[in-house]
This record gives C-alpha cells, sequence and structure tokens, in this order.
C-alpha cells in the first residue's frame, strides 16, 4: 500500500514539475513574442512582395524597364555617351540588359557625389529617364524589409528580432508538443469566438510553419550589426571570400568590391586588385599632370591621404578636393590607353558571364574593370577583374571558388531571398509568410481575450522560482551566441523581476485590505 502511494506521489511531483516547466517556458515564449511579432509581421509582408521583386518593378517601371525588342544591340559607350549627354556627370557601373526586352542602366555621378541611374533602350541609344540609386520600389520594399528605414540602429533591431525569433520557435515547439494531446496539436478546436480557437490556431499554424521560420531567421543573421559583421570580417580574413593564396599570388589594392558595386555577402570585405600601369605611360602622366592647374597639383600630392580628407563632412574644402580627384583619375586614364568600356565587355562576354551583369570601370590610374553577377543560381554567380590596359584577367572568381563557410552562408542567404531552386522555392516562401502573418495575428487574438482588465497578461511564474533557471541556461546560451540577444535579455530579465515584484505587492496589498475588510 505505501509502496502503491510513493508511485503516486512521484509520479504526481514529475506531473507537477512538467507543469511548472510549461508554465515556464510559456512565459518566456511570450515575452519573445512580445518584442518580435510587430517586427515579424512587417518582415513577412515585405518579404512576400521582395520574392516577387522584378515582376513589381518591370510593372511598375515598366516605362524605364521594358523596351521593344529591335536588331543588334549598340555599343555601351554609345549608350553611355547619351545617358551622359541627357544628365552630365561621371559613370561609376554600367548594368547591361538581362533580357531581350529590358533596358540598359548607367549609373552616373555628378561633382557633389549624388548618383543616379539612367535607363537607355540598348536597340536605339534612346534615354528612357532616370531614377536616385536605389529608387525603385523593390529597393524601397528591401529597406522596409532590411529596417533601413529606422536608422542607424536598423540592423541591431535585425540582429534582436532573429535572436528572438529562434528563441520563440523553440518555445513553441516545446509548447506544441502533443503530451497525450490531440486537440490543438494538428486540428483546431472550437469556434472564432472562443480564445480555444486562436490557441490552436496558433499552435497548429506555428508547428507547420515553425521549421520555415526558424530557417528564415538564421539565415537572416548575415545581414546583423554584430553577429553578422563579425563573422563576416572572420571568414574574409581567414581567405574564406577569396581563391586560396590570392593574396600572395595577386597584388591587391585598398580599394574594396563594395565601393563600386553590390556585392555578395562573402565578398564585403573583398579588395579589387591593381592593373600594372606601363612605364611609357608614367612620363606621359607626370607631363600631363604638371600642366593642371597648382590647386590640381596639390590635390594630386595629396592624393595618397584622400581618405582621410573625405571622411570629413565640414571640410569647405572637399566638393573643390573631389572635382579635381575625379578630374586627375579621368586625366590618368586618358593618358595611359584604358582599352575602354567596350573592350572589357567584350572580354567579359567572351568568359561567358551571364548577362544582367554590371561593370564597374577603373577608380585611378591602377583600377580596374570589374565585372560582377549574382543571379538566381548561386553556380553562376561570379566576379571577374580586367586590366584597365593590357585587358588580361586578373582575377575570375566563381561562386566553387569560396570556402565551406562561405558557401553555406551564400546558400543560405539565396534561399532566404526565394532566388535558389526556383519557383518551388518561392511559392514555399510565399505560404510560409501569409502563415507567419496568421501566426501572428493568431497570437495578437488569443492575447487580447485572455488578457485581464488593466494588465499585460503575462503568463503567471511557476510555484517553485527555480523552475526558471533551466530556461535561463538556455536563454544564456542563446546569448552568447548572438550578443545583442544577450543584452535585450538582461533588459527583459530586469523588466521581469520589476514586474514580478510589482504583482507581489498589488497581490499583498489586495489581501491586506480583504483582511482589514474581514
Amino acid at each position: 500500500m505505501h509502496a502503491t502511494n510513493d508511485r503516486s506521489d512521484a509520479a504526481q511531483t514529475r506531473r507537477d514539475s512538467r507543469w511548472r516547466f510549461y508554465r515556464a517556458i510559456w512565459r518566456w515564449h511570450f515575452y519573445a513574442g512580445l518584442l518580435v511579432l510587430p517586427f515579424i509581421t512587417l518582415l513577412a509582408v515585405t518579404g512576400a512582395a521582395f520574392l516577387y521583386q522584378d515582376v513589381i518593378d518591370r510593372s511598375v517601371h515598366h516605362a524605364l524597364k521594358v523596351v521593344q525588342v529591335g536588331g543588334a544591340r549598340l555599343p555601351a559607350e554609345q549608350l553611355v555617351g547619351a545617358a551622359r549627354q541627357r544628365y552630365g556627370g561621371r559613370l561609376f557601373v554600367y548594368t547591361t540588359p538581362d533580357r531581350a526586352d529590358a533596358s540598359a542602366e548607367v549609373g552616373l555621378v555628378d561633382t557633389h557625389g549624388v548618383r543616379q541611374v539612367v535607363y537607355v533602350d540598348p536597340y536605339r541609344a534612346r534615354v528612357l529617364g532616370a531614377l536616385p540609386e536605389h529608387g525603385t520600389l523593390s529597393w524601397t520594399i528591401r529597406r522596409l524589409h532590411s529596417l533601413a528605414l529606422v536608422g542607424p540602429y536598423a540592423r541591431g533591431l535585425i540582429e534582436m528580432a532573429g535572436g528572438w525569433t529562434i528563441v520563440l520557435v523553440l518555445t513553441g515547439v516545446y509548447l506544441w508538443w502533443p503530451r497525450g494531446r490531440g486537440g490543438g496539436v494538428i486540428s483546431v478546436r472550437g469556434k472564432p469566438r472562443q480564445r480555444l480557437f486562436w490557441r490552436d490556431l496558433h499552435a497548429v499554424t506555428g508547428a507547420g510553419v515553425g521549421t520555415i521560420l526558424l530557417v528564415l531567421a538564421l539565415t537572416g543573421m548575415p545581414w546583423s550589426w554584430l553577429w553578422g559583421a563579425q563573422v563576416n570580417r572572420w571568414v574574409n580574413g581567414h581567405d574564406f571570400g577569396y581563391p586560396a593564396g590570392l593574396r600572395v599570388q595577386q597584388p591587391m589594392s585598398h580599394q574594396r568590391l563594395a565601393d563600386s558595386t553590390e556585392p555578395a555577402w562573402s565578398l564585403r570585405q573583398a579588395r579589387l586588385p591593381e592593373s600594372v600601369v606601363p612605364a611609357q605611360s608614367i612620363a606621359r602622366l607626370d607631363q600631363r599632370l604638371h600642366g593642371e592647374q597648382d590647386g590640381g597639383l596639390r590635390v594630386g600630392n595629396e592624393h595618397s591621404g584622400h581618405t582621410a580628407l573625405t571622411g570629413h563632412a565640414d571640410n569647405p574644402d572637399r566638393s573643390e578636393y573631389s572635382k579635381h580627384l575625379a578630374q586627375l583619375d579621368r586625366s590618368a586614364q586618358h593618358v595611359h590607353g584604358a582599352i575602354g568600356l567596350d573592350a572589357a565587355m567584350t572580354r567579359f562576354d567572351a568568359r561567358g558571364i551571364t548577362p544582367g551583369y554590371s561593370v564597374a570601370p577603373p577608380r585611378g590610374v591602377a583600377g580596374v574593370y570589374t565585372a560582377s553577377v549574382y543571379p538566381a543560381d548561386l553556380q553562376q554567380q561570379r566576379v571577374i577583374h580586367l586590366d584597365q590596359y593590357s585587358g588580361a584577367v586578373l582575377l575570375d572568381m566563381r561562386y566553387r571558388d569560396y570556402g565551406p563557410l562561405a558557401k553555406l552562408m551564400e546558400w543560405g542567404i539565396n534561399v532566404h531571398l526565394g532566388q535558389q531552386y526556383g519557383t518551388a522555392n518561392r511559392l514555399i516562401l510565399l505560404f510560409a509568410c501569409i502563415a507567419i502573418v496568421l501566426l501572428c495575428v493568431s497570437a495578437a487574438v488569443m492575447w487580447y481575450k485572455r488578457r485581464p482588465s488593466g494588465g499585460l497578461g503575462v503568463p503567471p511564474l511557476p510555484a517553485d522560482p527555480r523552475t526558471l533557471r533551466g530556461v535561463l541556461v538556455l536563454l544564456v546560451l542563446c546569448g552568447l551566441v548572438f550578443p545583442l540577444v544577450g543584452l535585450s535579455l538582461l533588459l527583459l530579465w530586469a523588466f521581469d523581476r520589476y514586474w514580478m515584484q510589482r504583482v507581489q505587492a498589488d497581490a499583498s496589498a489586495e489581501g491586506a485590505a480583504r483582511h482589514k475588510h474581514g
């Protein structure tokens, strides 16, 4: 008899322990949702739109993006000339059409550093119009999705939202786990006016989309502030973003690929190689530079320190300096006899680069022609650098040249953007985005129906506060992996302590009042 009672007591103790742990998990699931559900909703809506960015841009900007197919395309230099004749400025990037009815895009920058993209009919050299750089609707959606409109702290918010989303998914899986239940696991009980209906809808939706949400959170981390930046530096610092041995086999400049184009994540830190300046051209350059105005000569002598100078936005001489620097760069290229944009593109095409690639012209006397393209198929990603004088290939880098970690990160990014695996991936992600919005709506309705009058509706603490220790260990581990999540965890823990003390004080005051009147 005593043995039976002991077993019964032990079973009850285990059930009580599980229930206490469940309440602890529920409490932190609530906090995670409180923090990230608004962000998740925004990211889901904008992410769904971004999946079809090309369709959106070709529809909204049809007059700029779409042309009537003609005969042979005109040389790129002729198209650039037409754009410069209309708007002026200096070429910083030329993007080839990615399909037969697409316009060419000519990126121009004026003397004040203002950039714009001019759209030109590649068959007739007719200028169709212009937009500010990144001025298309898809780029606006992209900035909304990345929270860039929030300001300089956007990437930090991305990191915290991604980290807490991971916490949300993991705790949600524990809360959903069947434990012998049938309802609320794969079926929805009740009616829409009941909280049970929204609870079950939330649980079933979360179970269906949880894995995808977890993958999206993890693959979105490369854009984060602290974690993403540190991993990026580490990856590139160990040659994962370059072919093996490149740094010792090829002289590299201090210019970076990110200064002239939108590189792949693994190439944010990539530096450009240097062109070999012909010896006979150096003398001609010196002669030409000696013919410049004294102001230009002074700027030329300070060329090596231009980074420090341009770093001061309030410098009254910055604009004049930039004008002189651009003039010297153009003079250098003219004197040295760069092969030209058309000749460079002939060499790029001969190497079989995917249409739709962008070409950045050389910057300075040792600059290079750079062609880059990042299509949906990872295997077709490519960056090619040419010597601006000889046209020799200095570097031809593909996805296969990345290291293991860089390959994994690029794959995750491509999947996140809906590019890899084509239509099937986009449909899966579109379904996931819709389900995520439903998940957020059901959570809000469920909370609204459960919340007490005048209260926040935080799930109650376990009877034994020690139950929280296991949960806190898991959260601390997540915080160590994602430091900003750890910081927000400390702030949330402090808030939770404050809230517990407030609830306990209110309960004590209410008990004292009842005792007094009793």
